[in-house]
């Protein structure tokens, strides 16, 4: 009876419908990694800083009018308990038959995977609950795609909007939870207290939508191209579901700031482009497609649209 009982639930996690959009635990092949999905209703929201909050910087502006359509987004950092699942692909012959009602159906042995790094890529802060880092974008797409392989439904990284939209959490302020510095300490790992390491995820106050790091610990990786003009060409217009797409490989965005960072760089707004300073360290010829060995402080988190891209659509977010 428990077994038919488990086998349910995880049939229901594998193949949750989209007619009903609630929070959900994402097996998988039978293991609860807490990958919990909360559901963001889509709307509209004011993108950007205006010109009176402090430290801002000037790419976080002119703010505009922004639209957003619904989607699920990871309540947690991607830990490494579920990454190096990827990295190891250990799971991979395990993988559930074609089933005509998945959002997904393509072979797992056909996702690109990352290579074993030449150093221990946790640098000795923890692996067990911690954020997974390093990775380049290319990696955390390739995570994505992976993901939607084992489990049939659909994943990618958020973009820039969505994801200061989930941060933002209906609020306007510096911050999610409001203007005050004093109160980041409640709800983010930073410069200031985070011992010059990551922390666990989720030990902090969630904001207002229960997303959980939103602000520090590590930065995370969403899939628009970095430019310091973007928020330029959005001004005159309502702008509905925007996303930058990528013409080379730098600079891409991050968002969040990170254990690294002093407060102003939590703010919702902030924007922090890639380098190919992060592979400085790299002693490989040519560099690594998959890891950032300076990058100890970027990572990410996962987000499922609640209407499914068609399939050149999900292949151009895990391929770009």
């Amino acid at each position: 009876m428990k077994l038919n009982s488990f086998l349910a639930i995880f049939s229901f996690c594998i193949s949750f419908g989209q007619d009903e959009f609630i929070e959900y635990n994402q097996y998988i092949l039978y293991n609860n990694l807490n990958l919990e999905m909360r559901p963001i209703v889509g709307g509209q929201f004011l993108m950007g800083s205006p010109v009176n909050e402090n430290n801002r910087l000037a790419d976080e502006g002119p703010v505009h009018k922004v639209e957003v359509d619904s989607f699920w987004m990871a309540k947690y950092e991607t830990t490494w308990d579920l990454y190096n699942l990827f990295t190891s692909r250990s799971l991979d012959n395990l993988q559930p038959k074609f089933n005509s009602n998945n959002e997904v159906n393509i072979d797992v042995d056909a996702v690109s995977g990352a290579t074993t790094p030449y150093v221990e890529m946790s640098f000795g802060m923890g692996t067990d609950g911690f954020p997974a880092i390093s990775m380049t974008q290319l990696a955390a797409k390739k995570f994505c795609q992976w993901l939607s392989a084992i489990t049939g439904n659909f994943y990618r990284l958020p973009t820039e909007a969505e994801w200061e939209y989930a941060c933002r959490a209906g609020s306007q302020s510096s911050y999610s939870f409001g203007d005050d510095i004093n109160e980041l300490s409640d709800y983010a790992w930073f410069k200031d207290n985070s011992g010059n390491k990551y922390q666990k995820v989720g030990l902090k106050l969630p904001n207002n939508w229960g997303l959980y790091d939103m602000h520090g610990n590590v930065s995370e990786w969403t899939l628009d191209a970095y430019s310091s003009t973007t928020y330029l060409k959005s001004l005159q217009n309502l702008s509905k579901n925007p996303y930058t797409k990528p013409l080379k490989l730098y600079p891409r965005v991050v968002r969040g700031g990170s254990w690294k960072n002093s407060h102003y760089r939590l703010r919702s707004a902030s924007r922090q482009s890639s380098s190919k300073q992060w592979k400085k360290q790299d002693p490989q010829i040519p560099r690594s497609k998959w890891w950032h060995t300076d990058a100890q402080f970027v990572g990410f988190r996962v987000v499922r649209p609640y209407l499914t891209p068609t399939i050149e659509e999900q292949n151009e977010y895990w391929n770009n």
